[in-house]
């Protein structure tokens, strides 16, 4: 009996870390000009938060280091993401842009370009994560 109920539990402790799965990505940022002000990063789990500061899943964000930046960001789930990235050279928490709405600063997406007409949709950045991964991207 009790070497019945220890492989009950052993089988649920097994299937609860399975369906709990977190994993961790690191994020490597390449293509930075300066050292002045932070790197900053955004990580959207859907195309109706996509780009929307209030309704980011995960956030961070560092010194800015001439050439790269590295971050690990940890407890992620499986699912699909989408990033976004941007270089905030003068400290003001804020991507700057000109009066059109383009950036004045570094920006970077997990895949997805810049568009001439804005950036591009989440579908174009996501990704799926169900392992650590490691992702370089280089900023625009």
């Amino acid at each position: 009996m009790i070497h019945k109920n220890f492989l009950l539990l052993f089988f649920f402790l097994v299937i609860s870390n399975v369906i709990n799965a977190q994993h961790s990505l690191s994020l490597n940022i390449d293509g930075i000009t300066s050292e002045e002000g932070n790197i900053c990063f955004a990580i959207y789990t859907n195309e109706s938060s996509f780009l929307k500061f209030d309704k980011v899943f995960k956030f961070g964000s560092g010194k800015a280091v001439k050439g790269s930046t590295a971050f690990q960001i940890t407890d992620l789930p499986d699912g699909d993401y989408a990033i976004a990235i941007f270089h905030d050279a003068n400290g003001n928490k804020n991507l700057d842009t000109n009066i059109l709405g383009i950036p004045k600063e570094q920006i970077a997406f997990s895949k997805g370009k810049m568009k001439m007409f804005g950036p591009p949709k989440f579908e174009e950045c996501v990704f799926t994560l169900n392992s650590n991964m490691e992702m370089k991207i280089s900023l625009q």
